[in-house]
């Protein structure tokens, strides 16, 4: 493997000048490794380095540094290939993470999941109502008439019957 490559800096040093405090921490951020959700990952370290009671112009420095620090497997391997300086800005670094490993989710929810998706006999319906949201958003490749159409067939009969 080639060191240099391990060592040079994707991103711009001019956008990270910051040095990281001493006393910085990434708390509670499981290392990504491809296989559960980019943006997921993303907001769980942007929250844990914020945690940290930065000042606001040292926030884009260490969000730049620390990234590939929770890192592993093909997610490091796709960070190490970025050319040196070839970042701008943390939501640049962030964008291209995010679509370069949305099809590599866990949980990969196919269109015909869709049509499994229904109310349970005593569920309630915003109970209903949040989980099929909550679902749907896994599902963006399912086109929002198949998911409304679903959604309408997935009630119980009694839920036609609330107040």
């Amino acid at each position: 493997m080639d060191s240099k490559k391990n060592t040079q800096l994707s991103y711009k040093p001019s956008v990270a000048p910051e040095l990281i405090p001493k006393k910085f921490k990434i708390l509670d951020v499981p290392k990504y490794d491809g296989t559960s959700y980019p943006q997921e990952h993303i907001t769980t370290y942007t929250t844990a380095v914020k945690e940290n009671d930065l000042a606001p112009h040292a926030i884009e420095s260490v969000l730049l540094k620390k990234l590939k620090e929770t890192l592993t497997k093909g997610a490091l391997t796709w960070y190490s290939f970025f050319p040196e300086h070839s970042i701008d800005s943390f939501e640049m670094l962030a964008d291209s993470f995010i679509k370069a490993h949305v099809v590599a989710r866990k949980v990969h929810a196919r269109k015909a999941d869709i049509f499994r998706i229904a109310q349970g006999e005593s569920e309630l319906l915003r109970e209903f109502v949040t989980r099929f949201q909550k679902e749907r958003i896994l599902m963006s490749a399912v086109p929002d008439e198949w998911a409304s159409e679903e959604f309408t067939k997935g009630l119980n009969l009694r839920s036609s019957d609330a107040p």
